[in-house]
């Protein structure tokens, strides 16, 4: 039997999903009349699943992700069409490992935010650091790291995630020190880290959104070359919503998502 000494030794080891499982045991004919083996496979699994949930969870926390979506409910209230890479492909992380961008480009309510924070929690899930940002908050974020003389040490903090998520992009045109900082920025990543941007402007129109042509060259370069792109086209999400009896935004999360 396990006596109390040896449940608070286990607990002192941090092994407390381990102890729950064994007193679950005791009370399960079932349980108790398995090999010793298996149920010590068990009480492995239990201890290996509470440790992963609680990284995810730690993990989702620092990416502040906008929306709590996942890829698995990306089609759970209406259909959309997406042209371009496969969302349950780039579920897999793949891109991920081989240091690639996903740009996510459609009008406005369509859910390109929604699978944007699905993509981001599905890297979670696969052990990546995520961070998620609306475009105009990174570069107020910016502003203050330069004013307290930390604008190396935040560029350097930035390039540690290893997902960065960048939420609608080119909202309005991007001044001078923007285009120099998003540059900054992404030479830090390129090839590197993985980036996402989100965005209701054509990709093939980003040029436009930078005063100096040849910056923009440099920026789009590093962002376009191996990405993968994704266009989201359908109704808005907002007004299939609002159609729908009781559904409000219980699951989907609408308003604030685009």
């Amino acid at each position: 039997m396990l006596t109390h000494s040896i449940a608070e030794r286990l607990h002192a080891l941090g092994l407390s999903a381990m102890v729950a499982e064994w007193h679950r045991q005791q009370t399960d004919p079932n349980r108790l009349a398995l090999s010793f083996d298996e149920r010590l496979g068990l009480l492995a699994d239990r201890e290996w699943d509470a440790r992963q949930n609680r990284q995810l969870r730690r993990r989702l926390t620092e990416a502040r992700l906008r929306l709590p979506a996942t890829p698995e409910d990306w089609d759970a209230h209406a259909p959309r069409h997406v042209r371009g890479a496969g969302v349950r492909e780039l579920a897999q992380g793949h891109w991920i490992a081989a240091h690639q961008n996903v740009l996510i480009t459609g009008p406005t309510g369509v859910g390109k935010t929604y699978l944007a924070c699905a993509l981001g929690h599905a890297a979670c899930r696969q052990n990546y650091r995520v961070r998620y940002y609306r475009t105009a908050r990174l570069f107020g974020d910016g502003v203050v790291a330069k004013q307290q003389g930390g604008w190396t040490r935040w560029l350097r903090q930035l390039s540690r995630w290893e997902v960065l998520i960048l939420d609608d992009w080119g909202a309005q045109p991007f001044t001078a020190e923007e285009s120099h900082d998003l540059l900054e920025i992404m030479d830090d990543r390129y090839q590197l880290k993985a980036t996402i941007i989100v965005s209701q402007i054509p990709w093939e129109q980003w040029h436009d959104l930078f005063p100096d042509p040849t910056v923009a060259d440099a920026l789009v370069d590093r962002i376009v070359h191996d990405a993968h792109r994704m266009t989201v086209q359908g109704e808005s999400m907002r007004k299939v919503l609002s159609n729908v009896p009781g559904s409000g935004t219980t699951n989907y999360h609408a308003p604030g998502g685009d």
